[in-house]
């Protein structure tokens, strides 16, 4: 079963390498990483989505409150929440072919963001299946590049999940000078 994990760390140079490297330790192989800032200064929030057993992803948790840097872990994956997944698709188009990608990309929701005379870039943001889905409907025009994000997921509601027995985060020190990125 699929895990997702929302993991809380310093912004500071070398954590994504650790938090990572716990996972390969570990032997988990992660499906699916993001990484972005948060909310508060120096934090930065990771989702994981790794392929585990409940038992699994109960370890990971725990071996990744050992990581210095990281702040809080939260298992999203029984609680109501939203996930997304944001690909770039370029599509050969020319001719008739430019029209009907182009009504495909309006029945789909997603949208042109770049024209060229041979092609264009279709931006879609949904579930994978979605987004799996669109791939399929374009591969037989000539899908000549595509990049996806991974997975980014939010729990509904007013706040994060349960946090009773979770380290808070702090903020950096404004002494701290290594502001690097993840």
């Amino acid at each position: 079963m699929l895990h997702t994990l929302a993991v809380y760390v310093d912004n500071k140079p070398g954590v994504l390498n650790r938090v990572s490297s716990l996972f390969r330790r570990r032997a988990f192989n992660i499906e699916s990483l993001t990484v972005g800032h948060t909310e508060t200064e120096g934090l930065s929030r990771m989702t994981v989505v790794v392929d585990t057993d409940e038992y699994g992803a109960r370890r990971l948790e725990a071996h990744l409150y050992k990581i210095v840097p990281v702040r809080r872990v939260d298992n999203i994956t029984a609680v109501p929440s939203i996930a997304r997944d944001l690909a770039l698709i370029k599509v050969a188009a020319t001719g008739e072919a430019r029209t009907h990608v182009m009504q495909l990309v309006d029945v789909y929701r997603a949208r042109v963001v770049d024209v060229s005379p041979e092609s264009l870039v279709v931006e879609t943001t949904g579930t994978e299946d979605k987004i799996d889905s669109l791939v399929e409907v374009l591969r037989p025009f000539g899908v000549m590049e595509l990049v996806r994000t991974g997975r980014i997921s939010m729990a509904r509601g007013t706040g994060a999940p349960d946090k009773s027995a979770q380290r808070q985060a702090q903020p950096v020190a404004a002494g701290d000078v290594s502001h690097g990125s993840v």
